[in-house]
């Protein structure tokens, strides 16, 4: 099985999540960014996976997907409690966390 093409589509979408995290201000745009990023990383771990024939990049797909969810949660809530507190989602209006 030739996985050439699995490798060009999970780039593609790494290089997107990239791009949303480092061009675009909005907080859900690059939430939801590196979750792109992390589905592409999965994708290329099922993707070894299955040439190799071996079951760990499974394993660790189901780790990944563990840690997205915690991040969702935990970034999700962030997210809505900074919208609560000055009411946009633009990542250049929150200066509270400067020391």
């Amino acid at each position: 099985m030739d996985i050439t093409p699995y490798l060009y589509i999970s780039f593609a979408l790494f290089a997107i999540g990239v791009l949303g995290v480092l061009l675009k201000r909005n907080a859900l745009i690059m939430f939801l960014s590196i979750e792109l990023m992390l589905n592409a990383a999965n994708l290329l771990f099922v993707a070894f996976a299955r040439q190799r024939g071996d079951t760990t990049g499974l394993v660790w797909v189901f780790f990944v997907l563990v840690l997205a969810a915690a991040e969702a949660a935990v970034g999700l809530a962030i997210i809505i409690n900074l919208f609560r507190s000055k009411q946009v989602v633009d990542v250049d209006q929150y200066n509270t966390l400067k020391g």
